[in-house]
């Protein structure tokens, strides 16, 4: 059996309504530069990445000034409603070329500080899995669990308790086929993890760097810019 190939699925067809912006916020500016290209240099400028598949909104009229529009190894596709049915769109066109055994890393639009290390840690540790799985951080900070009105209703234990970060890596058919079932059961996931676990598969949870910030709020926009600025110093002093 030849080598399986490692292509990127990037959803970007959101408006994102939590930033209170009339631009979606994979195209803000972020350090001179959109979200979306710093976003998706960290994945398709990877070694080890064959090509990336990014889901637009049909309404879509921004990509086309993007600094990767045009590039050989990027296909765009339409999104979806919801971030799964793009998902799930990127993965159909991907079906067309790729083998069911080939690794597909799903990815974020608004998360463009995605270490290399990082990447790296997640593609050295799920190649050799038999489901798959995701980056992710443990939580440190106390859980608790509200009502409607946002009364505690108790405390969560956070004894391996994680939150999911992207990438989430999984074969292309195995991811295929759980993503199809979920939808066509009405269960729309926030995750490609998720639709893994409804068909009863254990992913596993690969540690991030915390700088892995997916941009939701208008104040994460300064974080992420810090973020890059730090990197980009850490990467000068190497």
């Amino acid at each position: 059996m030849t080598e399986p190939a490692f292509w990127v699925v990037i959803p970007a067809a959101g408006v994102g309504r939590r930033m209170g912006s009339s631009v979606p916020k994979q195209y803000l500016e972020l350090d001179g530069r959109l979200v979306i290209d710093h976003t998706i240099e960290r994945l398709l400028l990877h070694p080890m990445v064959d090509g990336l598949y990014l889901a637009l909104s049909e309404e879509d009229q921004r990509w086309q000034d993007a600094e990767f529009a045009g590039h050989p190894d990027l296909v765009c596709v339409p999104g979806g409603r919801e971030r799964c049915n793009s998902v799930f769109n990127a993965l159909t066109a991907l079906r067309a070329c790729a083998d069911p055994h080939d690794w597909v890393l799903v990815h974020d639009a608004a998360r463009p500080c995605v270490r290399r290390s990082d990447v790296d840690r997640l593609i050295q540790m799920v190649r050799t899995h038999d489901v798959g799985g995701l980056l992710g951080l443990m939580v440190s900070d106390t859980m608790k669990r509200t009502d409607a009105v946002d009364q505690v209703v108790g405390t969560v234990e956070r004894a391996h308790l994680w939150r999911a970060f992207t990438p989430q890596m999984f074969r292309l058919g195995v991811l295929f086929d759980a993503l199809k079932g979920a939808l066509d059961a009405g269960f729309l996931v926030t995750d490609e993890a998720s639709a893994i676990e409804w068909v009863g598969m254990r992913p596993i949870m690969v540690e991030s760097q915390p700088d892995n910030l997916k941009i939701t709020r208008p104040e994460d926009l300064a974080l992420a810019a810090f973020y890059l600025e730090r990197q980009a110093a850490e990467a000068g002093a190497a």
